[in-house]
């Protein structure tokens, strides 16, 4: 899992449609129902009561009686809750981390007003605005607080630099900040590309178009889509990105509800890649746009989808904004794939919907394709070469491949879990920054050369008994999982002094279904599903 380090926090977004605010309905009449029940409140409960915070509960309990994507988002969260649909924020553009309550700058967003300053990965911000932040248990939440703001409005910061006795003072001016979504993309070989994309924003289809046509010019003849763990976002996002497969003025996915006449959504734009090979990965994790994408390319035989089966959400949400600056996401309609299929699970049972990945894991689901059974009632035919594919739970893949959790021990669970391959990343960049990079003066050496030796290992549990005297080191779990502790470690380092590519470029080497795929996408098994070319 990626350290949390950026200014944007983590939100898994619905499919949502780009739609006109709608016309203020009529009031309800049970509406006067719940006035009396808060005037009664307000007058005669025993204790005072906060009147925003009964509404806003009420809301939500409202709100999960309809299906488990209708949401409720308070006015303070609305921003937060839009910066991957919008693909930027306004911020100093930075990526950071609270090291030992210290806050430490790991990266600047290239083009951001900090880089245009000179701030540098590594500096440690002391005080913002006059105020001193450090080993005061400052949050992340607090951070964004008081880093974000206007556009272009100002803060001031000082900082302590390595090997620099006084601490620096920068007066940054707020500029928006991108957001991407593409986190990586690159030639896993001389053949085949790979790009890593973790939601669907306003800047999807750009960023995907760059990345596809960078790719080509490096000779790519087969390319894989990496989906796994994109929870998705806008619908006309996955559109767009569907139509960079398909040709002509094929279907992409198809939207209806009772108040929602069908919308159809068509491809029709030249694609940069309606030709060659195409793989999408997918898992558990992919859903919503992830799933309008990975339905369309397998619909209509363009390509293979690798991996396990996706979580399963074929609703689509409408943002309505509401007079106090608050927002709810409502369920407006179902959408479609393009032989029919309706990809939603069941809801009936909120409490099994939500445990529904740890049923997954119980039944055997994520380890044994055989596991999973569907009604006849769920078959669906392919467009093309009249393939069986299914509906009634997510995207079922052409070739499964089950999770690998054979080196994933207590022990390394514990590591991951308690941060620490991240806190001890940066802590060991920060004291040997200069001398790594003077030994791999560019990340393919770095990738070539660079191994996590026994001397960095005794650092590392030595660091985390410090950290965590409770957590015992285990020799036979250590064994067990010494690839993937190393390799880890080597990706989080890449990350520290690179970015978050690198770190797809080293820890992709377990990465079990892109390397299925790889194998996939580069043999003869390709051909004998009858897809287009």
């Amino acid at each position: 899992m990626l350290r949390s380090i950026s200014l944007v926090s983590g939100f898994l977004l619905t499919t949502t449609l780009l739609f006109a605010q709608p016309e203020k309905p009529i009031k309800n009449p049970n509406a006067q129902k719940f006035d009396e029940i808060l005037t009664y409140v307000n007058s005669l409960y025993v204790d005072t009561v906060n009147d925003e915070q009964l509404t806003d509960a009420a809301i939500v309990a409202l709100l999960e009686k309809l299906d488990p994507h209708s949401t409720y988002i308070s006015k303070e969260e609305v921003d937060d809750a839009n910066e991957k649909i919008n693909g930027s924020f306004v911020g100093i553009g930075i990526r950071f981390q609270i090291l030992k309550d210290t806050l430490v700058v790991v990266q600047t967003i290239p083009g951001g007003p900090s880089e245009k300053l000179g701030i540098k990965a590594g500096d440690r911000i002391v005080s913002i605005e006059g105020k001193n932040v450090a080993g005061v248990g400052l949050k992340n939440t607090q951070v964004r607080e008081k880093l974000m703001g206007e556009m272009g409005s100002k803060v001031k910061i000082e900082i302590n630099r390595k090997n620099t006795k006084k601490t620096l003072d920068f007066v940054i001016t707020r500029d928006k900040i991108p957001v991407y979504s593409v986190d990586s993309y690159y030639m896993v070989n001389p053949q085949t590309g790979y790009i890593k994309l973790n939601s669907f924003s306003r800047t999807t289809t750009e960023e995907i178009q760059k990345s596809i046509k960078e790719l080509s010019k490096k000779g790519m003849q087969n390319l894989i889509l990496d989906l796994q763990d994109n929870g998705g976002g806008l619908l006309y996002a996955a559109k767009t990105v569907s139509d960079e497969f398909l040709s002509d003025n094929k279907l992409i996915v198809y939207s209806e509800g009772r108040s929602q006449p069908r919308q159809d959504l068509n491809a029709g734009a030249l694609g940069n890649w309606e030709k060659g090979r195409l793989i999408v990965l997918t898992n558990e994790n992919t859903a919503s746009a992830s799933e309008i994408v990975s339905g369309a390319v397998q619909d209509w035989d363009r390509g293979l989808i690798v991996g396990r089966r996706s979580f399963g959400k074929g609703l689509v949400q409408r943002p309505i904004d509401l007079t106090d600056g608050s927002q709810i996401r409502l369920t407006i309609a179902r959408y479609y794939t393009p032989s029919g299929r309706f990809i939603q699970k069941p809801y009936d049972d909120l409490e099994a919907y939500r445990n529904d990945y740890m049923d997954r894991y119980l039944h055997g689901e994520l380890s044994s394709q055989d596991s999973i059974k569907f009604n006849d009632s769920l078959k669906f035919l392919t467009k093309l070469s009249k393939r069986n594919v299914y509906g009634g739970g997510g995207i079922m893949p052409d070739v499964f491949v089950p999770l690998d959790t054979a080196s994933v021990t207590e022990y390394y669970k514990s590591l991951v879990r308690g941060g620490y391959f991240n806190s001890f990343g940066l802590t060991y960049v920060e004291k040997n920054r200069d001398k790594l990079i003077a030994s791999y003066p560019d990340f393919e050496k770095y990738k070539s050369d660079f191994s996590v030796d026994k001397k960095m290992m005794d650092e590392f549990f030595e660091y985390v008994k410090k950290e965590d005297p409770e957590l015992k080191f285990n020799e036979a779990e250590f064994k067990t999982s010494e690839q993937s502790i190393k390799l880890r470690m080597k990706a989080m380092l890449a990350q520290d002094l690179w970015g978050i590519s690198e770190y797809y470029q080293i820890a992709n080497a377990e990465n079990e279904v892109l390397q299925k795929a790889i194998q996939t996408i580069e043999s003869e098994m390709y051909d004998t599903y009858g897809l287009t070319r």
